[in-house]
């Protein structure tokens, strides 16, 4: 099998994936997305380095490792220390490794490569999962589920329009942006004129105006997906809220059956909006700066508090309807042991391979990489063990998960999961 390639059965274990936020929440009708093929993502040719089986090959491991990047790898946009050292000795060792994420923002062919050169470090499609890949396969409908190729989605967040090409890689074809509406209806945010020459840089012009008078000319929104974090909070906010007040996701509208007391949800909701897909669940992330920075998480906890004091809140019975993906769920991590499984075969495709009995989760995110190395229940029966690293987010003192280990940084991670798997670690 190829590194790429998964069945109709095992895409459906990414369906474990998306949090279901509260009773109300709707979960995805259709399997979590499975990972793209070549042909969505950008064809790349693969890097890994075959391991010919004969009695003076190097000896086929029966562990991998795991990387979170943020922290881990990398720091803002800098190769933290020590790190190509510990990914390239893995490669001359023929031990597999994946990098999974929680980050986004970019395409997964142009996030390689940068990360390729940063590192120094040959990587490739195989051995990558970002936080809105599984979004590509929503393009399609499975039959049960309508597909969203030709539906108009709002895409959040990122620099400029980038998460929108993104989104245009995936195959959708009718992608907006809040710098999109902005620009067009300048009234809709008061304090627009703030961002107006930077949203101006790449707006687009939308497929229907905001016409309050004439719904039925309105534009429409079928999906929010909140891509990367957003740039512009409060005016993304407003937009959103907008959205999800709407009748049938229509803007400039707002849905007769919000805060009727005889209907679920007090009526919000239930008016045909759009779903709501957030793509990372982390509140905080390892930047530049020396203490750890909000992330997506923490525009999710926001939009959430604005919505409470709007509706009411779970006070009155109001729950705001969202899928999250990502560490440190289920689903993710499945999926991150199905493509370890093939990039292994990948690296040894002549040899007879030990069951995979162990994988070193490294992260420095006690909240998406511990808890989920922790709690993650292998179909397999492989062990994963999850190594807190002290370069990112994660302070000191007590983690709200316990780890294995905590190590220094990434080079001390890996030579203590050498060590653990019996394999033994170089010197230092």
């Amino acid at each position: 099998m190829s590194a790429m390639a998964f069945s109709a059965l095992e895409v459906r274990l990414l369906r474990l994936g998306c949090q279901r936020s509260n009773a109300f929440a709707v979960p995805l009708r259709r399997p979590y997305p499975r990972f793209p093929q070549p042909s969505i993502l950008g064809a790349q040719k693969s890097t890994a380095r075959a391991f010919q089986t004969s009695s003076n090959s190097p000896r086929v491991p029966d562990f991998a490792f795991a990387f979170d990047i943020d922290g881990v790898l990398l720091r803002s946009s800098s190769p933290l220390p020590r790190a190509h050292k510990a990914l390239s000795y893995l490669q001359e060792q023929g031990i597999p490794f994946i990098l999974l994420t929680n980050g986004g923002g970019k395409s997964e062919t142009d996030r390689v490569a940068e990360l390729s050169k940063k590192l120094d470090v040959p990587l490739d499609l195989s051995m990558f999962v970002q936080s809105h890949t599984p979004f590509a396969q929503m393009v399609e409908g499975d039959g049960v589920q309508e597909g969203l190729r030709d539906k108009c989605i709002m895409v959040v967040g990122g620099d400029g329009d980038k998460c929108r090409q993104v989104a245009e890689k995936y195959g959708f074809r009718n992608v907006v942006t809040p710098g999109d509406i902005i620009v067009a209806h300048p009234s809709i945010w008061p304090f627009s004129y703030n961002f107006m020459d930077y949203y101006k840089k790449f707006a687009r012009p939308l497929p229907r105006p905001i016409d309050a008078e004439d719904p039925s000319k309105s534009l429409k929104i079928d999906a929010i997906f909140v891509y990367n974090d957003p740039r512009d909070w409060a005016a993304d906010a407003q937009i959103v809220l907008d959205v999800l007040l709407s009748s049938n996701g229509v803007l400039g509208t707002y849905s007769s059956k919000n805060n009727d007391p005889s209907l679920p949800n007090r009526g919000y909701l239930q008016d045909g909006q759009p779903p709501l897909y957030y793509s990372n669940p982390d509140l905080l992330w390892a930047a530049a700066y020396h203490l750890p920075r909000l992330g997506q998480g923490g525009f999710r906890e926001a939009l959430d508090g604005v919505w409470a004091a709007v509706t009411g809140g779970p006070q009155k019975g109001v729950d705001l309807h969202k899928q999250i993906m990502g560490k440190p769920y289920q689903g993710t991590y499945e999926f991150a042991e199905k493509l370890l499984i093939s990039h292994r075969q990948a690296l040894f495709p002549k040899a007879s391979l030990p069951p995979l009995k162990r994988v070193f989760m490294i992260g420095d995110n006690p909240e998406s990489d511990i808890q989920g190395g922790n709690n993650f229940k292998s179909p397999i029966g492989s062990e994963w063990y999850s190594l807190l690293l002290r370069t990112g987010v994660y302070q000191g003192g007590e983690p709200a998960h316990t780890p294995r280990a905590i190590c220094d940084d990434v080079w001390d991670a890996v030579r203590w999961g050498l060590n653990s798997a019996g394999w033994g670690a170089p010197k230092e």
